[in-house]
């Protein structure tokens, strides 16, 4: 069929739905067709496997939602007559009608998200040479070494390969601050990253101020480079291996490609996996962006930089006057700019690298404020609809990734809409019980089981609604400032491997406690007026149910806000590589299972050598040398100290701590660690199992019947701990006569304080090398953690 007869084709029967759609049903007929259409779905999911089934399961679902749809704009709205009422329901519509075109558009997005093979595999000679770019403002050392030894260990001919630290935690604008303890700090840790990097083969590169934040850093990485393709990592985004092997081959494949984008995949929890104990058995957060919306996205040439484990092209930055800085969020903004230059994309679906997320939820919110306001900032100042050289579908691509970020203001919609009926008697929808379950409850059903068959192996039943809650309440706040003053945002460096050693109630947690204190009382008044109050219909009920669900949303966020202590003090990755431990004299072929940056647990058919009294329990860990690993000069291997030993069946497993770290003993950890990039693999896979929506609902309920009594837990324990604390203030004075320093009066001692203590030993210490466990490095992993 020629192409116009097939739209027109297209067109028609589309006219003829909608035509169908509009028809007047009783709410009898509606349900009816409603339950048809659920039941029909039901029936196509467990063969809907190849792209037709997909699609028609996905239509037919459609079908019901639009008919809610139709019937929400043409016939609940209340009178004008009631301008209170009418205001209200013109809001709570305006609100759903955002609902529907995001998932309108994510349909249109992920209904058939492309699957891409493996890279081609060129030649060594045939390969572009490759600077990579890691930009650091505040880091510790200890993450910058095993990102910088991980990057120079990558499988890649090193006359190709030049690893560049991009410092702006050392300008000479922060060396020559007028405050003389932060000029120092930054003059000291100028001095021990410039020996770091002499020491791994690294090139260090720092710049004269601190303009335009990342984009500005890695503009003058730019200048002072010349390789064909820029890798950008985070500091603290750790590469696998095989990264460039398996994303470099695209680039000879599209000679107009500028971007290959891999997803950030990590080793810790966000706070919301960490305090409700899901991140070993669910998917995390971002897998449902990575492994379906930027695949989606990548079938309509839309897929986009997202600040960190990407490759680009030199030719394309260049063109578009280097990497974008207007918005506080250059990666998508730089994407946007050379998409609408006719350059391609392309995104690898497979992690290739091993990142931090935030600990705290503070930094949480931080980072996603930061996120959202640069996305504001993108669609404010250039937005989508209006750039030229975009094709139609990469703009809807574009508003779908910017508006995503509007949430917040209908999660508070539909937040509030209940509590004015419960409370007031506004009636802000037109409707009786009858209309509500035959269209509203069959549309939410249908929902559900779109959104359960799309993602159901990436996301749980309503985690979606509890990530947008938990952030919403502050994200509000972050959207009208950028909505007012677009300009005004300034790029916020990220807090990460911050450590919480007890529970405590977030500083955060203020507004989860008064959400849900009135979403609290209204649900008792809802209860007893439906009980209890003459006249009240049985729309009380179904109200009462809408604010209910809100409630369990509260009380499963302030379970979020009752935030666990880590149990691992470095985040670990379950491995299985060879190694040889040497102990007393001997060399034992030993399995590494599990390894963190601080300790790892070996497995081995040998009885370890310690059995005379004068057996030591230090001993090193090493490797066969790989092809292609740099040596450096150093002994390849970590000092470990032995904490713990059990018998497995014949075998024996062993506890290693790590002692002094060389660069060289930052070789063999990233090769034992980011060796293989199937770890991170099977990681992922084994947690994603999909979850049914009635399983999935059990879970959300228990999480909101639990979050308040651990909030609660939290909050009488930190106010006992205060009082304990105040009660032994005196006593500890007593001896002295004088009043104690108050202890939040005490100034804590600068995480950045280390780089002083360090730079004295380099001054008389051979190149870099560290003399022992530094307890001022509140990052260095210590003898006691748990790995």
């Amino acid at each position: 069929m020629p192409p116009f007869l097939a739209r027109a084709a297209w067109l028609a029967s589309a006219a003829l739905i909608l035509l169908l759609l509009a028809q007047p049903l009783g709410p009898t007929v509606q349900l009816e067709m409603s339950l048809g259409a659920i039941v029909l779905m039901l029936l196509l999911w467990p063969l809907a496997k190849g792209r037709t089934g997909r699609l028609t399961f996905l239509a037919i679902g459609s079908l019901v939602v639009l008919r809610y749809m139709y019937w929400r704009v043409s016939s609940t709205l209340p009178p004008v007559s009631d301008p209170l009422g009418f205001v209200a329901g013109t809001i709570l519509l305006g609100a759903e009608l955002y609902c529907f075109y995001i998932l309108a558009i994510s349909l249109v997005i992920n209904a058939d998200p492309i699957r891409r093979g493996p890279a081609p595999q060129d030649e060594d000679d045939d390969l572009p040479t490759v600077d990579i770019f890691v930009p650091s403002y505040n880091e510790d050392r200890h993450i910058l070494a095993t990102t910088l030894a991980a990057a120079k260990s990558l499988d890649y001919p090193a006359g190709k390969l030049t690893v560049w630290l991009l410092d702006d935690g050392g300008t000479d604008q922060k060396c020559a601050d007028s405050d003389p303890h932060k000029a120092e700090e930054a003059r000291a840790r100028r001095t021990v990253l410039q020996a770091l990097c002499a020491d791994l083969g690294v090139s260090y590169l720092t710049r004269a101020r601190n303009q335009h934040a990342k984009a500005g850093n890695l503009n003058n990485g730019l200048r002072h480079s010349v390789g064909k393709i820029v890798v950008v990592l985070d500091a603290d985004h750790v590469p696998f291996r095989s990264f460039l092997r398996d994303t470099i081959g695209h680039f000879g494949a599209d000679p107009k490609l500028f971007l290959v984008q891999t997803p950030h995949a990590f080793l810790n929890p966000d706070p919301i996996e960490r305090n409700l104990k899901t991140f070993d058995r669910m998917p995390s957060e971002n897998e449902m962006f990575y492994a379906v919306g930027q695949c989606g996205l990548d079938k309509w040439n839309g897929s986009f930089f997202c600040g960190s484990a990407a490759l680009l092209r030199r030719a394309a930055l260049e063109e578009a006057g280097g990497f974008s800085g207007i918005t506080i969020t250059e990666d998508c903004e730089t994407a946007f700019e050379l998409h609408s230059r006719g350059w391609t994309s392309i995104y690898v679906d497979k992690p290739l690298i091993a990142g931090l997320q935030p600990e705290t939820l503070s930094d949480f919110i931080g980072q996603r404020s930061r996120w959202c306001q640069g996305m504001m900032q993108i669609m404010i100042l250039k937005n989508p609809l209006f750039k030229g050289g975009l094709k139609p579908l990469q703009r809807l691509c574009y508003m779908s990734s910017m508006t995503f970020w509007l949430f917040p203001l209908p999660r508070l919609v539909f937040m509030i809409a209940p509590l004015l009926y419960i409370l007031f008697d506004m009636k802000i929808v037109v409707a009786n019980v009858d209309e509500a379950i035959a269209y509203t409850a069959t549309y939410i059903v249908v929902n559900l089981m779109m959104q359960n068959y799309l993602y159901g192996r990436v996301r749980w039943p309503f985690v979606s609604e509890l990530y947008e809650y938990v952030q919403g309440l502050f994200l509000i706040k972050a959207t009208a400032s950028v909505i007012l003053a677009p300009r005004k945002p300034t790029f916020k460096v990220t807090a990460k491997n911050i450590t919480l050693d007890h529970d405590q109630l977030s500083p955060l947690a203020l507004p989860y406690v008064i959400v849900f204190a009135v979403l609290f009382v209204t649900m008792g008044i809802s209860a007893y007026r439906y009980l209890f109050e003459p006249g009240v219909t049985n729309l009380m009920l179904v109200v009462g149910m809408w604010n209910l669900f809100n409630l369990i949303t509260a009380g499963a966020a302030l379970g979020v806000a009752a935030e666990r202590r880590q149990t691992e003090a470095a985040p670990s990755l379950a491995v299985d590589r060879p190694g040889v431990l040497n102990l007393n004299g001997m060399a034992i072929d030993v399995t590494v299972e599990r390894i963190s940056s601080a300790r790892c647990r070996i497995r081995m058919d040998a009885v370890v050598p310690m059995r005379r009294s004068s057996d030591g329990a230090l001993g090193s860990l090493s490797l066969a040398p790989q092809a292609g690993l740099p040596l450096l000069g150093h002994a390849p291997a970590i000092p470990v100290r032995v904490t713990g030993i059990a018998g497995a069946g014949d075998e024996t497993v062993c506890e290693l701590v790590f002692e002094t770290m060389t660069p060289g003993s930052y070789v063999v950890l990233a090769d034992l660690m980011y060796g293989d990039a199937d770890a991170m693999v099977r990681f992922q896979q084994r947690r994603r199992t999909h979850k049914d929506i009635l399983s999935g609902t059990v879970q959300f309920v228990l999480w909101g019947l639990v979050g308040p009594v651990r909030a609660l837990s939290c909050l009488m324990a930190g106010r006992a701990a205060r009082m304990a604390e105040a009660g032994a203030a005196p006593a500890q004075a007593a001896p002295s006569r004088r009043t104690p320093r108050p202890k939040a009066a005490q100034a804590p001692e600068p995480a950045a304080s280390s780089w002083r203590h360090l730079v004295t030993e380099i001054k008389h210490a051979p190149a870099a090398t560290e003399r022992g466990r530094r307890s001022s490095d509140p990052l260095t992993p210590q003898a006691g953690s748990a790995g």
